[in-house]
């Protein structure tokens, strides 16, 4: 149990220290580690919890570490009480990196914002983050989510033309992404 809890602690500290660009753009990083690497989920398990984390009020960074520890605990066969433990060392440690990181480089920043060399920095890292948020996409683009042509035609078309709705709506018509939400879910309850 100890090693769990370590292992969970070190993978979201190391999560949180290099995932640039916020909760987003750590979906891929998170679903490399807990999904590809350790095996603490399935990727069906992995969608449920971002789609939680997105639908849950607060960053959703911080929501899937939360539902990530719980799960990988629970599902390591430890019970409820060593799932909320999971939760606590995963979102703390998602979290700690982010917030030593401002102590140390605020005073700095401030300091030398309009140097050059800062300035290409975060030039740089804005295509890094870009990068980041298509690979979250892609990781959620998987038959537990879309199904296959070959295994379920109806329900791959089908999530198909609501992933193009969702797009569609939010980008070119810019509509409320509640009402998106509701307008999904509802589909997805009445045909599936």
């Amino acid at each position: 149990m100890i090693v769990l809890a370590l292992q969970l602690f070190w993978t979201f500290f190391q999560i949180g220290l290099f995932g640039f660009g916020g909760g987003y753009a750590m979906i891929s990083m998170i679903h490399g580690s807990i999904v590809s690497d350790y095996h603490w989920m399935t990727p069906g398990q992995f969608t449920d919890i971002v789609a939680i984390s997105q639908m849950t009020p607060g960053p959703i960074g911080i929501n899937s570490a939360t539902y990530v520890g719980y799960t990988t605990m629970v599902n390591a066969g430890y019970g409820p009480v060593m799932g909320v433990v999971g939760s606590f060392l995963a979102t703390f440690a998602v979290v700690l990196p982010s917030f030593i990181l401002m102590l140390l480089i605020s005073k700095f920043l401030m300091k030398h914002r309009q140097n050059a060399t800062v300035d290409s920095m975060f030039g740089l890292l804005r295509p890094t983050v870009v990068g980041l948020l298509m690979a979250a996409a892609l990781c959620l683009m998987t038959r537990e989510n879309f199904s296959s042509p070959e295994e379920n035609p109806w329900q791959f078309w089908l999530s198909v033309v609501i992933f193009l709705f969702a797009f569609t709506s939010a980008k070119v018509y810019k509509m409320n992404p509640i009402l998106i939400i509701c307008l999904c879910a509802l589909t997805g309850i009445i045909v599936f």
